[in-house]
């Protein structure tokens, strides 16, 4: 009787180097790889991308470049803008301060600040009881938050000028305060409806982990759920800061006196204003787009994150 064959043991082969980088180059896109085919090779297709992203840039940028290069030029105007100053100067903003643009810039950073902080943290609870927690009537209330974006500023322009000069149960008087202006920005429907959705994706399961070792409900929103919507907050964040930044229309019927006005209204008032120029105008516009852009490029990497992660939902 013959012993059964037994088949030798076979060693695990490995690869050599030369096969991982292969392997390597094969699996790794290259650097301009995206999903509309773009590619580092020159051709007729990837001369016409460059050829529409250009005509996109100048699009975009031409705008800009002309306010920069007219906030500079010794006289500017709106029929001879350039990209590149004429006589490059700084008396135009030499003269826009002297008009008192550097006092509404003041104003408008501490009304942008309060107003953002005092947005987030509404908007944030708000999206959190939303989210999170089940009550009747819950459908309803994001339904009037809604409602709340559909509403122009114009429509309630006179109610909310005759609330702030009489706040209902308190009796107070918040014209000329920036109170008169930060308290109507505390809640905004889409910072809600941002927030609700995204927290709406965070694992049941890590909430009733933290619930098991007696984490209560603020210790919970702020130590679990906030640092789960830190792209959901840059979004809140920056689109927030730009309507807050923006507004034109509230800062004016909350004031008392042209002291109070922010920069948005000083825009208005260099420009009918017979004595200044036109580059005194793009000087301020130059001064009032400065805050927009820093929010942006400090928050982009949130700003786009979070929108992909809303686009990607589900």
């Amino acid at each position: 009787m013959s012993a059964p064959a037994i088949d030798p043991v076979r060693t695990p082969v490995t690869a050599s180097p030369a096969r991982k980088s292969a392997g390597k180059q094969r699996t790794t896109p290259a650097r301009f790889d995206t999903a509309l085919g773009w590619s580092d090779r020159p051709g007729p297709a990837w001369a016409l991308r460059v050829l529409l992203c250009l005509l996109a840039l100048g699009v975009f940028a031409a705008p800009f470049l002309t306010i920069f290069s007219g906030s500079f030029s010794e006289k500017a105007s709106g029929s001879s803008l350039s990209f590149l100053p004429h006589h490059p100067t700084l008396l135009n903003f030499e003269v826009a301060g002297e008009r008192g643009i550097w006092d509404y810039f003041g104003n408008s950073l501490v009304i942008a600040g309060g107003g953002l902080l005092l947005q987030l943290v509404v908007c944030t609870l708000a999206a959190y009881a939303l989210a999170r927690h089940r009550f009747r009537g819950q459908a309803l209330v994001l339904t009037l938050f809604m409602l709340t974006m559909m509403l122009p500023e114009e429509v309630i322009a006179i109610p909310l000028s005759l609330v702030l000069g009489h706040v209902p149960v308190v009796g107070l008087d918040l014209k000329g305060t920036v109170w008169g202006v930060i308290l109507p920005l505390g809640a905004w429907g889409i910072s809600v409806m941002v927030l609700t959705e995204f927290m709406k994706d965070i694992p049941a399961e890590i909430e009733e982990a933290a619930r098991i070792d007696g984490v209560g409900e603020l210790r919970m929103l702020w130590q679990v759920v906030l640092p789960l919507c830190k792209p959901a907050l840059g979004v809140a964040g920056v689109l927030g800061f730009i309507m807050i930044w923006d507004q034109y229309l509230l800062p004016l019927i909350a004031a008392k006196d042209p002291t109070d006005y922010t920069v948005t209204v000083a825009l208005f008032i260099l420009r009918t204003d017979p004595e200044v120029g036109s580059g005194v105008v793009l000087a301020g516009a130059v001064i009032a787009l400065v805050p927009s852009l820093i929010v942006y490029l400090l928050l982009q990497r949130s700003l786009v994150t979070g929108i992909a992660a809303g686009a990607t939902k589900g």
